[in-house]
């Protein structure tokens, strides 16, 4: 597969991951007191996860996530110049798909629904705090993806654990930071949001970067130099 293609998958699979996870946690709130409006947000950045890697998975392998894309450098699943490539297509899928998303709430009329663009925050103002849960959580989604993918043969339920995977850190950390465990995700709209969104972003690009690598480093160690079966 071509290297513009795996770029243009990518690119709309982030694109539909911010509009589809960071719009229903900015239509139904995230408030852990509102228990519907959590989870919900949970499952649909889980299922976006399901959606896209039965799409686009077979042309890029759906990493729609800096996080994923250096957990397969690191793991040695991915070349530096696909990785670039990757980095660079997931950040602007990311900037687009928060562009769509002020975009119709504001032709929409729902401004007030807007607010951060679904954005993360400091787990109660806590950077130190803040970056241990993300390169947690991080962890366990990263080293999940590395685990499912690691032999051929688990190919057709792969993409339904990587979602319950993410919906799973996402139930843990939505009340803490938001969840990013994607640098991408948090960056688009940080972008457009401007303020403190802006201001802390880089914490949400370089726990979860540090999250995934730390997830391949583990993995190899448990799993050796296993092939794929």
């Amino acid at each position: 597969m071509s290297t513009i293609k795996k770029m243009v998958a990518e690119f709309i699979g982030t694109a539909v991951l911010v509009i589809f996870g960071c719009g229903t946690a900015m239509t139904v709130g995230c408030d852990a007191a509102n228990g519907g409006g959590y989870i919900l947000t949970a499952l649909a950045f889980g299922l976006v996860i399901v959606a896209m890697a039965y799409s686009i998975g077979n042309v890029s392998g759906c990493h729609i996530n800096p996080a994923v894309s250096i957990g397969m450098l690191v793991s040695g699943r991915m070349n530096a110049k696909d990785f670039i490539s990757y980095i660079i297509a997931q950040f602007l899928g990311a900037i687009a798909g928060a562009g769509v998303l002020k975009g119709v709430f504001s032709l929409a009329g729902l401004e007030d629904k807007t607010g951060a663009l679904g954005s993360n925050g400091l787990a109660n103002g806590n950077i130190p705090a803040t970056i241990i849960i993300e390169v947690i959580l991080t962890f366990v989604f990263v080293i999940a993806i590395l685990g499912v993918t690691a032999k051929i043969a688990n190919g057709a339920v792969a993409g339904i654990v990587i979602g319950l995977t993410l919906t799973l850190v996402h139930i843990l950390g939505i009340g803490l930071t938001g969840t990013s465990v994607n640098p991408a995700r948090s960056f688009g709209p940080a972008l457009l949001a401007g303020g403190d969104a802006l201001t802390n972003v880089w914490i949400f690009i370089v726990a979860p970067l540090i999250g995934g690598a730390l997830a391949a480093i583990v993995y190899k160690l448990l799993a050796g130099d296993a092939e794929k079966a």
